[in-house]
């Protein structure tokens, strides 16, 4: 394989001129810099390049795995090779870790550290380059000033047309961040509903100066479910409590009974029983012959009651296993919500050929995140919007 291969010295230059300014990521890096520092003195070269190990950065992300080995560790983490112990298949297997590490490192420590080192990239930016490098994607932008730190942290459907949006506002916070910006970072998720979970998530994480202007209550209304005395399943839309146990949550009230009009519809419920009318007697949708009665005790209470169950099925994923399919930041990509027994555990990407039949690699590639009354508030409004999301039901613990 070698007999026709270039010698290094036909290819030094070629090397040096793909590297300058560059951080060299390699799977024990240590080794393959000794190599290439030793060659380049035998050609009288000083070769110096900043390094980055995806060995070292796997330990302190991804702790308590049996091995670190690039074979074993990608096979764990789930993730495609082709020609192993080939340069490009080794290369494009440390590409893909990267790419994860990077997506699990939330404090965003990496690109944080390497921008303090590099003050020179940050200095003086023209407003107008800094749009021009940004993707027209989805995703979660990181506005940084010139230490490196981060000061905004938002997401967009649309990353440069937010960004033109912040660089051209005229509003306090907006001029603000025009002063001090000195580059600008950012993590294409291809998903909506994982961009609005990073955001929210990475928020919290890094704590930016920018962001503590964030409304602090995203919902105010939630949809609690109780039984009356007839033994039928009442809904009632309420002012959100954390102390109690809520179906879904809502931004306001209005957006609430909207929704709850449709599920009405939809799952043929009684307009009074969903507190969506204050009635007596009969309902409005009784005396058009299109409720079956629940409101004056004539339908059947486990008839009326399994209906409600699914609609509460539907939209709550209490105890729930269930992954939730999006799209990727690829043609050829997925993402993955994974919801274990109704607790959010977090996000990944995975490749379409590569199938996700395994929750435990599923697990490994997950990024955590904390499940709490926001990201919940997240999911289920999503859900809620894009009715045509795929939705994998699983056993805990057994292959899909």
């Amino acid at each position: 394989m070698l007999k026709n291969a270039p010698k290094f010295y036909e290819i030094a230059k070629r090397i040096v001129e793909i590297t300058e300014g560059c951080v060299l990521v390699a799977h024990n890096a240590q080794f393959d810099n000794r190599i290439l520092t030793t060659e380049f003195k035998r050609l009288g070269f000083d070769f110096d390049r900043e390094t980055l190990c995806t060995v070292e950065l796997a330990k302190t992300l991804i702790p308590d795995l049996p091995s670190y080995s690039l074979g074993k560790l990608v096979r764990s983490l789930g993730i495609p090779v082709t020609d192993r112990h080939r340069a490009s298949g080794d290369a494009l297997a440390t590409v893909k870790l990267f790419e994860l590490l990077l997506s699990k490192d939330v404090e965003k420590t990496i690109i944080q550290t390497f921008l303090k080192k590099h003050p020179k990239l940050q200095l003086e930016p023209k407003l107008t380059d800094i749009i021009a490098q940004m993707p027209s994607e989805t995703g979660v932008y990181y506005i940084h000033n010139k230490e490196g730190n981060i000061i905004y942290i938002g997401k967009s459907k649309n990353i440069k047309k937010r960004i033109n949006q912040h660089f051209t506002g005229n509003d306090r916070k907006s001029k603000k961040i025009q002063v001090q910006v000195a580059t600008v970072t950012y993590d294409a998720t291809g998903s909506e509903l994982i961009a609005l979970l990073k955001e929210s998530h990475e928020i919290k994480q890094n704590k930016p100066i920018f962001n503590r202007a964030l409304r602090k209550t995203k919902f105010s209304h939630a949809l609690y479910s109780s039984i009356d005395s007839n033994g039928y399943i009442n809904l009632t839309i309420d002012v959100s409590d954390g102390r109690k146990k809520s179906i879904t949550t809502f931004s306001n009230r209005q957006s609430a009974k909207d929704f709850m009009h449709r599920a009405v519809e939809t799952y043929s419920l009684c307009l009074k029983l969903t507190g969506l009318e204050k009635t007596a007697d009969s309902c409005f949708r009784y005396e058009l012959k299109e409720c079956e009665g629940a409101c004056i005790n004539e339908e059947n209470t486990d008839i009326y009651n399994e209906r409600v169950q699914q609609f509460i099925e539907k939209y709550s994923y209490k105890d729930q296993n269930m992954i939730i399919v999006d799209k990727g930041r690829k043609v050829d990509e997925r993402s993955a919500i994974l919801i274990e027994n109704g607790v959010f555990k977090g996000y990944g990407f995975y490749n379409l050929n590569h199938q996700l039949n395994n929750i435990d690699i599923l697990k490994s590639i997950i990024i955590p995140m904390e499940n709490n009354r926001y990201t919940q508030h997240i999911i289920q409004s999503y859900l809620r919007k894009n009715k045509r999301l795929k939705i994998l039901k699983f056993e805990p613990n057994t292959k899909e």
